[in-house]
This record gives C-alpha cells, structure tokens and sequence, in this order.
C-alpha cells in the first residue's frame, strides 16, 4: 500500500470519530438522543458504519489496486498479507483490500437499497390493513402469511431461474420485494392501536380523506418501529445478498461483493483464509454494527421512556 493509500484511512478514520463526536455533542441537547448514546456500542456502532460509508465512497482513494486487477497469476496467487497487500491477495492474484473497498460499496448499496424497498412497502401494507381492517385487512395478512411461509432463498431462486443473471437493481428490488412481511405486520399492529386514538378520530371528524389520516396523523405516530425495522433490514439484506452471491446467483464477477469474495476463497479455506475471512469479517461488523444502532434507536424512540 502507498502513502496516499494509509494517508486516505486515516483521513476516513478521522472523519468517522469527528461525526459520532459532533453527533454525540448534538446528542446532549435532547434527552431522546442521549438516549441513543446511552449504550457505548451504540457510538462504536455509528463509528463504524461511518467509516465504511467514508471508505466505500472514497474508494478509489483508499484502494491501491483496481478490484479486478489480476496482478500476478503466477508469483502472486494467494500471497500472504504483508506491507505490499495489506490482507493479502485471492486465488486469482487480485488484491483482497482493494476488492472489500470497492465491495464495500456493492454489498452496503444492496443492503440499503433493499431494505428501503421493504419497508416503504411493508409500511403501506401494514397501515392500509391496520387502518381498513376488514376485507382489506383480512387479503393483505393473508398474502403476508403467504410470504412469510415460503423461504426468500427459494423465491429469490425461481427469479433467477427466469433470467441468466440479475443486473444490480433488479437484484435489489428482488430481495426488497421478498423482505417486506415481517415489517408489515409490525406497522399494522401499530396502526389498528393508533386508529382509534382521539387525533386520529379528530382527524376524521374535520373530513380528512383516509390517504391524509394515514400519511399525516398515523404513520409518524408509528415511525419508531418502522425506523428500528429498517435499521435491522439493512443487515438482513446484507446477509442475504452475500449468501445469493455465495451461491453465484448474486453479484456476477468479476464484480466485487463481500459474498462473492468468500465464493472465490471456499476453495481455499485452508491454505489462503484470509481469503474468506476478511470478507467475513467484514460482513459481520455491519450486522453487528446495525444491530447496535437499532437497539439506541429502540431505547431514543420508545414512547415509555419519554414518559419515563
């Protein structure tokens, strides 16, 4: 690795520990947000995404080498980490640093992406079954537990099946579009207790059409499990993605993913590991990392500690 290269991640690591800091100073001026950074594995858990957010955007400055670079297919096949290649190189002589960075970017993409598209689905499902009930309530539920009976893994295959490889947004919208059930039955929960309270029925009482209740009055109501559901949907996604390309239906090479790098290094689990584990390692740290921010989240929204 170069100068510029160590000079990049510090950089990264710097802005990283500057955010959670300002954001942990912004924190002490409201008790929900104290709240949030009650738990110290909540501020390692912001820092760190931080960081691989930082590092995925500044990829091609933090990178040495271009992801699919082979550098040496012969002399340089499953080298060791050492000052050259920092966490060593794969099967195929490409540097494994440079291809978690340029991963990076992929696999947290995929995640976020994703999630959004089965929350903001799973939230209009749930509030228009929360809010109608009835007829409405009983088809939507019942497609849910539909959804939630058959395996995502075996969906996402019969996608597949239908077309020889997924380019990166239809593969997004193919897992959002598998992962919205267990947030819709969370936001119906939500709305059918909201429904009834006295703003909502105020609401009503003026001639406020029911898209209106829904959006302006219900919904924010209930943004708190909605949040802590996306923030634990990123990880899901991830996962998820990482096992597709695990399996080579994901993200095709000679693209880098967290999943498909640890496809690359099964072979040679024994003899390269570092092959697999950083990219393992990697892929846990985020699961990790969400699952932190989602329990702050949990703590700053929970409307019982607010009266509390």
């Amino acid at each position: 690795m170069t100068l510029g290269t160590w000079l990049a991640l510090v950089v990264a690591l710097v802005l990283a520990g500057e955010a959670v800091r300002a954001l942990r100073q912004r924190a002490l001026k409201r008790e929900r947000w104290r709240r949030f950074f009650k738990h110290r594995t909540t501020s390692w858990g912001v820092g760190i995404l931080m960081f691989l957010i930082i590092v995925a955007l500044a990829a091609p400055l933090i990178a040495p080498y271009n992801p699919t670079e082979q550098l040496g297919i012969v002399h340089l096949k499953n080298h060791a980490p050492s000052w050259s290649f920092i966490l060593g190189t794969d099967v195929a002589s490409r540097d494994v640093w440079s291809r978690i960075v340029y991963g990076a970017r992929v696999s947290l993409g995929i995640g976020a992406l994703g999630a959004l598209v089965a929350v903001s689905l799973g939230t209009l499902v749930g509030a228009l079954a929360g809010y109608y009930r009835r007829g409405v309530d009983a088809v939507l539920m019942r497609g849910v537990d539909v959804g939630l009976a058959l395996p995502r893994i075996f969906i996402l295959l019969m996608v597949v099946a239908l077309w020889d490889g997924l380019p990166f947004g239809a593969l997004v919208l193919a897992i959002g579009l598998t992962s919205w059930f267990g947030t819709s039955r969370l936001v119906r929960a939500e709305v059918l207790s909201l429904r009834e309270r006295e703003f909502v029925v105020a609401a009503r009482a003026v001639g406020a059409d029911a898209g209106r209740v829904i959006f302006r009055h219900v919904l924010p109501n209930a943004a708190a499990p909605i949040i802590v559901s996306a923030a634990l949907g990123v990880g899901n996604v991830l996962l998820l993605e990482a096992s597709l390309s695990f399996l080579g239906i994901g993200i095709e090479e000679p693209k880098a993913s967290w999943g498909n790098m640890i496809a690359d290094g099964a072979s040679t689990i024994y003899s390269a590991p570092w092959t697999t584990l950083f990219p393992g390692l990697a892929i846990a740290l985020v699961v990790m990392s969400l699952n932190a921010v989602a329990d702050g989240l949990r703590d700053a929204l929970d409307p019982r500690e607010e009266v509390a």
